[in-house]
């Protein structure tokens, strides 16, 4: 599975609204993509979509910007990977909503795609025990 760069920037962005969260104004666009590097008209995209999928708040106009819908703590990163990817499935005869489901023709016979449901699974665990507050205090890099 390879996670795209609007998914990347989504979470940096949301990381950055997450971090300046104190704020009483709300955070504008221009002051996210530039603390993140990221494309502004990319990031206006991307924060179309997460502020349709109510993660984030806008506020048009001369002071407007973009607030948290929720506490970090209660968004977690596998909602917004999927807003903003679709499906965590690495194949498409899983359905990462129900990956035990008969989603494909072979389903009985195929000895594979317990692989690919096992991986669905671990990613959705994965992501979906992570909120955003989580990743904004992880400042220790992983060790591979």
């Amino acid at each position: 599975m390879k996670i795209s760069s609007r998914t990347e920037y989504g979470l940096r962005a949301m990381v950055a609204l997450a971090r300046m969260a104190g704020h009483e104004r709300p955070i504008p666009l221009r002051a996210i993509a530039e603390a993140e590097a990221i494309p502004e008209p990319f990031l206006d995209q991307i924060m179309a979509k997460l502020r349709r999928a109510n993660l984030v708040t806008s506020v048009r106009g001369v002071n407007g910007g973009y607030h948290l819908s929720r506490p970090a703590e209660e968004i977690s990163v596998g909602e917004l990977v999927r807003v903003l990817e679709g499906s965590l499935a690495p194949i498409a005869c899983v359905d990462d909503a129900d990956p035990d489901s008969a989603s494909c023709d072979l389903y009985a016979g195929c000895h594979a795609r317990s692989v690919w449901v096992r991986v669905t699974k671990a990613i959705a665990r994965a992501l979906d025990q992570l909120s955003l507050a989580d990743v904004m205090h992880d400042d220790v890099p992983l060790q591979v």
